[in-house]
């Protein structure tokens, strides 16, 4: 699947899509804070909406018990998104392009590129709908199908920080099937590249495949609520989704499957050979009247070909010293699991709390001393919201994170205590 028919397929599809609307006479919907502008045509047959968000951000962290007083901040727009979707009911086709003007993904990593999502999707039946081009997958824990400005505290929790892949260019599937008077059942599947997003070289490794099955006893959930984080829809009756996710990722080329070409290993012919990685998890969600409680448990494994013999350095040069631990060593392996949840008043206040716990494997990444090597994380955070849906909000929180032994600090000096972590950050809406 070569990239340039990736961009000219959808770039053909969307120009498709924008050349129908024409043909009709659009009016502006009714506008609602935080949602968006809606067009529709007279007919209600095709309808578009532009949206987007702002979230500027400030962080400060203090290392404890230690002889380093210095407490390291920083200040940027974490977030900076503009969305355009639509639909056309009659030709069973809907859209979505999505920018990020920061340049940053959800792991707080550069991608150097401001696409985000960009595929057309198409109604096969009622029940079923396929999707082609670059989006989130379903294959990630539950957090990662929630849009950011929905998150209940500042910043998405360490697992998916570890784990996710976020988002990726292939083909998706997904369903809804109705099995009794309330219960639901949404199997969902995808087929992708496996490399993360916004791949224009060359692909390395094979494809990813994988999905997730959601099972809702009670019902739907209001106004898209198993999408988003706190209750503010304030559900009249409880609501409760589980779920679980798996995926084979046949030969990365980086930590976890988020990008491309950024660690590579050779075989004895210099022909290029790559680990696979293998993902699982579980997860759940309840709603009820403002409450709501988040559950999540994510393990990631390794297989490594036996042929890998040498691997690339940074520099392009070639070394031929490489074992099973070595490969293992620079990948996200091991398992993890967050728990949270909050309250949302009747005035719009929000106390939430999240505790997560990450266990790498003994040859993994999470082991790295700057970066990683951290066990338990405890957050308690305080969100005030505008309006009575996600328009805008002011979110602080604070992390205390457990150092193991042999951790460093931003500067790679050894730390002799713990973690503490503030954060704030404003999400305006439009």
């Amino acid at each position: 699947m070569k990239n340039l028919k990736r961009i000219l397929t959808l770039s053909i599809l969307l120009v498709l899509v924008v050349e129908y609307s024409n043909a009709q006479e659009i009016v502006l919907n009714k506008y609602k804070f935080g949602e968006g502008l809606g067009f529709s045509g007279k007919d209600n047959n095709y309808k578009m909406e532009i949206s987007g968000y702002l979230q500027p951000y400030t962080e400060s962290k203090k290392y404890l018990d230690n002889d380093d007083a210095t407490s390291y901040n920083r200040m940027r727009m974490r977030r900076a998104r503009l969305q355009f979707s639509g639909s056309s009911k009659k030709e069973k086709i809907s859209y979505r392009l999505q920018f990020d003007l920061t340049g940053g993904d959800e792991s707080d990593t550069p991608v150097g590129s401001l696409v985000y999502d960009a595929w057309i999707g198409y109604d096969l039946t009622k029940r079923i709908k396929l999707t082609f081009g670059q989006k989130a997958t379903s294959t990630d824990n539950r957090e990662l199908g929630m849009r950011s400005s929905t998150l209940q505290l500042v910043e998405r929790s360490p697992v998916s920080a570890a784990f996710a892949s976020v988002r990726e260019f292939g083909f998706f599937a997904e369903s809804t099937y109705k099995v009794s008077k309330q219960s639901y059942i949404k199997p969902e599947f995808a087929i992708t590249n496996g490399d993360g997003l916004n791949v224009f070289g060359k692909d390395h490794g094979g494809l990813k495949y994988g999905g997730r099955i959601d099972y809702l006893p009670f019902g739907l959930f209001n106004n898209f609520g198993q999408y988003r984080q706190a209750d503010l829809e304030r559900e009249l009756t409880p609501k409760f989704v589980i779920g679980a996710n798996y995926s084979y990722n046949v030969g990365i080329s980086d930590r976890r499957g988020s990008q491309s070409g950024t660690i590579l290993y050779l075989d004895n012919q210099n022909n290029e050979l790559l680990p696979d990685y293998l993902k699982y998890g579980i997860d759940f969600l309840f709603k009820y009247r403002g409450f709501s409680l988040l559950g999540e448990y994510v393990n990631a494994s390794a297989r490594v070909p036996s042929g890998i013999t040498k691997y690339i350095r940074d520099n392009g040069s070639i070394d031929t010293f490489v074992l099973d631990v070595d490969v293992k060593s620079r990948m996200m392996l091991g398992n993890g699991y967050n728990i949270q949840g909050g309250y949302v008043f009747k005035n719009l206040f929000s106390i939430d709390g999240r505790f997560s716990y990450l266990q790498p494997e003994t040859y993994s990444y999470l082991n790295n001393a700057r970066y990683y090597n951290r066990s338990h994380f405890y957050s308690l955070g305080i969100t005030k919201y505008l309006a009575r849906n996600y328009g805008a909000k002011i979110q602080l929180d604070c992390t205390y994170i457990n150092a193991k032994s042999g951790s460093l600090d931003i500067n790679k000096k050894p730390i002799a205590g713990n973690e503490f972590i503030t954060r704030l950050i404003t999400t305006i809406s439009f």
